[in-house]
């Protein structure tokens, strides 16, 4: 027995769950303006002299030659890798502890959650002026202030004009700002942990240092895959709060490879210098997650 037919089209013939052609195409077609054409366009740039304007021509490795014999380049490198370490390091730990914290039965603990997590949602550039503004040495309220009133004065710097402290210095704030978030991310994973567990760990003798060693931590692994990948990628690539705050400097003491490549596009005019020096940070991302993630997914499994 033949289908009934509807408006012309047998009944069953097509999944009604898997939307139509004439729906995927103009999302396709935008996805192709905004994000394929400009990184297939960014990779040829990266092998021309283009200066932004005008014709150009192609230089083949010569852009990625010049990088790797560019001392300010090679000194930005290593700012990036220690920025980085400092941010997911101290990023995921005080993460940790504080959605420990937040994790308890304290009456104010929602509060705090929305405290902690707020600097998250505030602009990076904000941030940068906030904390320009705490580490001014002639500000008396700032944290120099703070310092001498509570009697280490001692302790007092130009925070943001010691080349041996700026790096620290920005990767303080980056951590202020987004402590909160690898916050709600390892709290999420708490409350996946089943009550359960605890009890009989408890029961069996279990302190509460044991039962975060045996119980708690093995279970927070996906949370820490998500928190190590985000903080990683977020510091090997940033720029707003180095840029505002300090535009890399004093001399190259923060300068990062987000902030070279911007300069050598926007303040010097090498365009293509700078799509090189753009795809080997892509690149050099993209390998470092992916090392990351393989070495993380496979701790969970063991975990």
């Amino acid at each position: 027995m033949k289908a009934p037919r509807i408006a012309g089209t047998r009944l069953g013939r097509r999944d009604p769950t898997v939307p139509p052609w004439l729906f995927v195409v103009p999302a396709l077609v935008v996805y192709a303006f905004v994000v394929l054409y400009p990184s297939i366009a960014g990779v040829v740039y990266a092998f021309t002299d283009w200066s932004g304007i005008g014709s150009f021509s192609f230089v083949g490795l010569d852009n990625f030659h010049t990088l790797l014999h560019d001392d300010r380049a090679l000194a930005s490198v290593g700012n990036t890798l220690l920025l980085t370490v400092a941010i997911v390091v101290v990023q995921n730990a005080i993460g940790l502890l504080l959605a420990l914290g937040v994790n308890t039965n304290i009456r104010s603990k929602a509060l705090l959650r929305v405290v902690f997590f707020a600097p998250a949602v505030v602009s990076p550039v904000m941030v940068a002026f906030l904390w320009k503004y705490v580490y001014n040495p002639e500000n008396g309220a700032g944290l120099n202030g703070i310092l001498g009133a509570v009697g280490l004065g001692g302790l007092r710097q130009d925070w943001l004009g010691n080349p041996s402290l700026t790096l620290w210095s920005v990767a303080g704030m980056v951590v202020w700002q987004y402590a909160g978030y690898s916050m709600v991310i390892f709290l999420a994973g708490l409350q996946g942990v089943p009550a359960e567990l605890h009890e009989a760990a408890r029961i069996d003798g279990a302190g509460a240092w044991q039962r975060f060693r045996y119980v708690t931590w093995p279970l927070l692994a996906p949370a820490l895959t998500i928190n190590l990948m985000l903080s990683t990628i977020g510091g090997l690539k940033l720029f707003d709060q180095v840029y505002a705050a300090t535009d890399g400097g004093p001399g190259t003491s923060s300068e990062t490879l987000s902030t070279v490549l911007y300069k050598e596009a926007f303040v010097y005019g090498k365009f293509g210098y700078s799509t090189a020096v753009a795809l080997v940070l892509a690149l050099f991302v993209a390998a470092v997650s992916l090392i990351q993630l393989r070495y993380l997914r496979a701790r969970e499994v063991t975990a």
